[in-house]
Order: C-alpha cells, then sequence, then structure tokens
C-alpha cells in the first residue's frame, strides 16, 4: 500500500466525531502492518502529503472539507489516490437537497420536502411550510451530517426556531416530510457493478431520537444486525440502496439513511453518507461484522479500493 495518510479531525462541525474515527482506523491499519500516519488538515496543509511521500489516502473526515468534495479536488490535483467517492459524488451527496432531486430523477423513494433559501426564512414563508408537509416535520441543514442542526418540529409554533437553529449551520434549510416508522441504515461496499449491500441494520433509539449525543456518546441505542425485518424487505431496502448509491456515481464505500414507513412498510431514502464513521458506535463495521468482515479487514478493504477520477494524475 505504501505509506497512507489517515486523514482526520478536519475543520467541519463534525471534526470530534472524525478524530474518533481516524484513530480507529489508524490503529486497525497498523495492525495489518500498514505503514499508515494521522494526518490533520486542520494542522497541516495538503501539499505536505505529497512533500512527505504519501502514496495514497483513507479519507475519515467527515462534513464540510473533507465529505463534500472538497478534499477529494486537492487530492486529484496532488495525484494521490484516495477512499471512497469521487469529487462529484462527493459534493453532490454531501446535499440532501442536489441528491433528492438526482434520486427522484431516478424514481427512488425519498421523503417530499420543501427549500427555505436565506430570502425565505422569515415568519411568514416559514409558516406556510406544514401546510404543505404535514406535521410533524423534520428541519435540517442540507449540508450537514450527524444530525447536527436537526429539529422535529411538532407545531408551528416551533418552526420559526427550528429554521433559525438550522440556518446557523447552513445559509438552506431543508424541511422534509416526516416518515412515521422505522430507522435503518445499509452500508456498500465496491464500485459500480461490483458494488454490494451490507445487511441492513435498524436502529432503536430511546424515545425515536437517534441524535448526534444518543449516535456517539451513549448506549441506550439498540442496533439490531441481522435486523430482524421480513426478507422481502430487507431485499427490497438494498436493492434501493445500491440503485441510490449507483445513481449518484458512489464508489468504494458508502452508507444510506432510511426510514421504513409503518403504514405500509416503504422504504424512504433519507441521505447517503460517502465517508461513513469508523467509531466503536458506527454502523459500516456492525453490518461489516454480520458479513464476516473484522474491523482491520473492512479498513483494509477500503483502503485498497482507493482511487482517483483521472488514473492518469496518479503518475504526473
Amino acid at each position: 500500500m505504501g505509506k497512507v495518510a489517515v486523514l482526520m479531525g478536519g475543520s467541519s462541525a463534525e471534526r470530534e466525531i472524525s478524530l474518533l474515527s481516524g484513530h480507529g482506523v489508524l490503529d486497525a491499519l497498523r495492525q495489518v502492518g500498514v505503514d499508515a500516519h494521522a494526518f490533520d488538515p486542520a494542522e497541516r496543509g495538503l501539499h505536505e502529503l505529497k512533500t512527505d511521500g504519501f502514496a495514497r489516502c483513507f479519507i475519515a473526515l467527515h462534513g464540510r472539507h473533507g465529505e463534500d468534495g472538497t478534499v477529494q479536488g486537492a487530492l486529484e490535483l496532488l495525484g494521490i489516490p484516495y477512499t471512497g467517492s469521487g469529487v462529484m459524488a462527493s459534493s453532490i451527496a454531501m446535499d440532501k437537497v442536489m441528491t433528492k432531486r438526482i434520486w427522484e430523477a431516478c424514481g427512488l423513494p425519498t421523503p417530499r420536502h420543501v427549500v427555505l433559501q436565506p430570502g425565505s426564512q422569515e415568519l411568514a414563508d416559514v409558516r406556510q411550510v406544514p401546510d404543505a408537509l404535514g406535521l410533524p416535520l423534520i428541519v435540517k441543514p442540507p449540508r450537514e451530517g450527524s444530525s447536527i442542526g436537526v429539529s422535529k418540529v411538532q407545531g408551528y409554533s416551533q418552526m420559526l426556531d427550528a429554521v433559525r437553529l438550522s440556518a446557523q449551520y447552513d445559509p438552506d434549510v431543508l424541511c422534509e416530510e416526516f416518515i412515521a416508522g422505522e430507522e435503518v441504515t445499509c452500508a456498500v461496499l465496491g464500485t459500480g457493478a461490483d458494488a454490494q449491500a451490507l445487511p441492513v441494520i435498524r436502529i432503536q433509539a430511546p424515545e425515536g431520537a437517534y441524535d448526534y449525543q444518543n449516535k456517539y456518546f451513549t448506549d441506550e441505542v439498540r442496533y439490531l444486525c441481522p435486523s430482524g425485518l421480513p426478507e422481502a424487505e430487507e431485499m427490497e431496502i438494498r436493492r434501493i440502496v445500491l440503485a441510490s448509491y449507483r445513481a449518484l456515481g458512489c464508489r468504494g464505500w458508502g452508507r444510506a439513511d432510511l426510514m421504513v414507513r409503518a403504514s405500509d412498510r416503504k422504504p424512504f431514502l433519507l441521505e447517503m453518507n460517502t465517508s461513513p464513521g469508523m467509531t466503536g458506535h458506527s454502523l459500516v463495521p456492525m453490518a461489516a461484522r454480520a458479513s464476516g468482515i473484522a474491523y482491520p479487514d473492512l479498513c483494509l478493504r477500503v483502503l485498497a479500493s482507493a482511487a482517483l477520477d483521472s488514473p492518469g494524475a496518479a503518475a504526473a
């Protein structure tokens, strides 16, 4: 594999989680004999990857300036292969609104939504959203992850505060139809026709609150893998996730989050993560384990898939 940089930390709101993911990956790669080193882009210039002789990068960055195509573009210019999706797929998947537009165009199920741009976030505009989407509904920043800035709105009076919270993280605000049912997630490994969906994980959070705190810092959430879903439901979720992954042009690995509507058991795609978490609470390692892939082997497999959008650039 050569000298490998594990990119972690960074400057996004998910820095803390990225450091947890990155150190987990770093330790695992070293266990299997990879010459791996920690590299924090918030503390070092990316040009040092070239001058220090790194042959490839494992991206364990989450959120902006790590999962959104920016670091991927820099690595393309440096000619250093990296894990995960390329520039365009990363940037699209980071933007939940653009992701939805592609999924809708491909006929894939995703909750109905309204986008409030900076000029449309006053009380008169905000109060119209529940009329369009119904209540309850979800308000969130379209370009953040880990449930940061997300609110579940139960009534008209809560809308303005929810929009203002979301706007602290992103100038645009995504309002989304609430799907009452079960939350599930499904990871993918591979690229194109060779991509494979791992077993579905069903998530049971306290009072249904699968938020930032419960995701990473408590042991109160139950993760069911095998999911316990009927086989036909599990297979349909995996089919939709593979289709959504390919529609966005993802490669290497990723993880889709979905809701399964209780009333008719229909799955709805929420988002695609192109640099999934690799912490002790993370879900891709859990699904991999259920498939017989140990954590170090998962890290090695992802690292082995490192690539460039323009392979010829690696020789430049």
